[in-house]
């Protein structure tokens, strides 16, 4: 877990004009095919040893329910919604895919720009260890479906990048002011709660698909303190944080990758 001023990623894309629009929910169907075999293969490569058992206190035992119950409403969302990122929607953070994104030589690239106001934020990085092989998945998976495709309709996320926002002590709605003193101070403190608390266990509870085009690892704690015990703990050590969090307190999930435009059909897929 670090403690860290860094810069906000906006991004632009050109897509729009050119995006193809078959029938989404046709599209809908090949996502879900791929999603459910990228779950399976991943279960199948990452676990070569037994689980511990879980934690049995109450609060685990509330925390799991949280989640799950999150989980599920954030598997509905794509049905209920609809594939808003075809429509150039927005993003979860208000923002439209053509302020993320742009078009360089026919592939997708990020256009970066300063955040302003500054963000510090809290995260849990994701090994290489285990974040490299998960990473080999979703390109086994998804390239069939959009190698070939024009425009580019997919960018995946480097592995070397994954984690798991876990608290802002400023963020882009709430800007909390702090000279260089006092960041120093809350990198110590949090330093001193991932020494508490960390390392953690933890397992894939499924993957999914959101509406703006995001496909996300949720995860759930095996073993050790969970989410909302964790943040609650960030809470403490840093109570200048604006009150109002960007996440739930009981999600732990992972950006692997985002759909810009639909997959190809499967009579253009090499593969079928």
């Amino acid at each position: 877990m670090s403690s860290r001023n860094k810069t906000k990623g906006e991004m632009a894309t050109s897509t729009t004009s050119a995006i193809r629009a078959p029938n989404w929910r046709t599209a809908v169907l090949f996502w879900t095919i791929s999603l459910t075999i990228f779950y399976s293969l991943f279960q199948m490569g990452i676990r070569n040893s037994p689980s511990t058992s879980s934690p049995s206190s109450d609060s685990f035992v509330s925390y799991a329910e949280q989640s799950t119950r999150l989980y599920n409403k954030m598997e509905q969302d794509l049905q209920e919604n609809g594939p808003v990122f075809l429509k150039q929607g927005e993003t979860s953070q208000s923002l439209s895919l053509s302020d993320l994104f742009t078009l360089k030589d026919g592939k997708i690239a990020p256009v970066l720009k300063v955040a302003n106001p500054p963000v510090r934020a809290n995260v849990l990085h994701l090994s290489t260890e285990y974040s490299v092989p998960v990473l080999e998945v979703v390109k086994n998976v998804f390239s069939p479906y959009f190698e070939n495709s024009k425009p580019a309709a997919i960018t995946i996320y480097d592995s070397k990048m994954y984690h798991f926002s876990m608290f802002h002590a400023s963020n882009h709605i709430f800007s909390v002011p702090a000279t260089e003193v006092e960041v120093e101070a809350e990198a110590a403190a949090v330093k001193a709660v991932a020494k508490e608390l960390c390392p953690l266990e933890i397992i894939l509870d499924r993957v999914l698909l959101t509406s703006t085009g995001v496909l996300l690892g949720c995860w759930k704690v095996n073993s050790g303190d969970d989410p909302i015990t964790i943040r609650l703990k960030l809470r403490s050590v840093l109570p200048r944080a604006p009150e109002k969090q960007l996440y739930d307190a009981a999600i732990l999930h992972t950006s692997l990758a985002r759909l810009l435009g639909p997959p190809i059909s499967p009579t253009e897929a090499s593969w079928f």
